[in-house]
């Protein structure tokens, strides 16, 4: 089992949080739960994008790409592919 960068989009907030996790199943189920205190008030999350890596060092790094602004551009472009 590998560790993953993640977007979550919460469609009635219109708003996106991105992450990173071991567990992907189980974070998705986190973040919709309500265990998650900054993902709580926008619930419910729907998984949109994410990507697998070898290494925690590497999906955390993704993470904070995702969150830069050339990062946000390069997922408006997958996100729009889909």
């Amino acid at each position: 089992m590998g560790y993953f960068a993640y977007v979550i989009y919460s469609a009635d907030y219109n708003r996106f949080y991105k992450g990173h996790c071991e567990d992907l199943t189980a974070r998705i189920s986190q973040h919709n739960h309500g265990q998650t205190k900054s993902t709580r008030p926008f619930i419910p999350w729907e998984l949109i994008y994410y990507e697998e890596f070898q290494t925690r060092k590497d999906a955390v790094k993704r993470e904070k790409y995702f969150k830069t602004g050339a990062g946000r551009k390069y997922l408006k472009s997958k996100i729009q592919q889909q």
